[in-house]
């Protein structure tokens, strides 16, 4: 079943692997941001080294961090970051990781709500500034008279 929850890897990765460079480009961070994670245990398995002890990454690491990365770009904190890979290490675990992905869905869905707010202050002062700097002799638009 966690299969079906990692995203396909982002390119095309050959049966040795990919190594380091290759693998944080493949999926958008530097090398040190994947050192880090591979450091922090965010990885499901620790990369596994060729011959000369250099990190290869394989198909379902690539898709690992794939999703690594869209759970952060939601803003997902490191330490849960942490706990979806410690739980996806064991079977059996899908109860918990529901948890904590709903739990993370609420914090996004409030700060989603909060960025609306936002949005929509801005709008507001945009088209109060856009009515105080037109010239007198040109009327508002629509868009500004819904506003006043």
């Amino acid at each position: 079943m966690s299969d079906l929850l990692i995203p396909a890897p982002p390119v095309e990765v050959p049966p040795e692997g990919l190594p380091i460079g290759d693998a944080a480009l493949a999926v958008g961070l530097s090398v040190d941001t994947l050192r880090y994670y591979e450091k922090e245990g965010l990885l499901l398995d620790p990369a596994p080294r060729d011959g000369g002890g250099r990190r290869r990454y394989g198909e379902h690491d690539l898709a690992w961090l794939a999703g690594l990365v869209m759970l952060r770009e939601t803003g997902m904190s490191i330490a849960d970051v942490r706990v979806m890979a410690d739980l996806s290490r064991r079977a059996g675990t899908e109860v918990e990781r529901l948890a904590v992905l709903e739990q993370h869905r609420e914090r996004v869905v409030a700060e989603l709500e909060r960025t609306r707010r936002h949005l929509a202050a801005l709008d507001a002062k945009i088209a109060s500034y856009r009515v105080a700097t037109a010239p007198s002799d040109e009327p508002p638009t629509l868009q500004e008279e819904g506003t006043r």
